[in-house]
């Protein structure tokens, strides 16, 4: 399986919110922002983060696909 993040990508966009935005907001770094640009996995906690900036749920976020 992998993760796509399509969905909080989508949810920026709705809010008008940058990628700096959402640095700035949830306190992760360039790098994790990076990993999440590329699909890759990043921790809970980040995700837990995102979420609290967001005010959502982690299946507004993000989803797992067969690859």
């Amino acid at each position: 399986m992998k993760v796509t993040y399509k969905k909080l990508w989508k949810k920026m966009i709705d809010l008008e919110m940058t990628k700096t935005e959402l640095r700035e907001k949830t306190g992760i770094s360039t790098v994790t922002l990076a990993k999440l640009g590329k699909d890759q996995v990043v921790s809970m906690e980040v995700l837990m983060k995102i979420c609290k900036a967001l005010e959502c749920n982690i299946d507004e976020i993000c989803d797992f696909v067969e690859v």
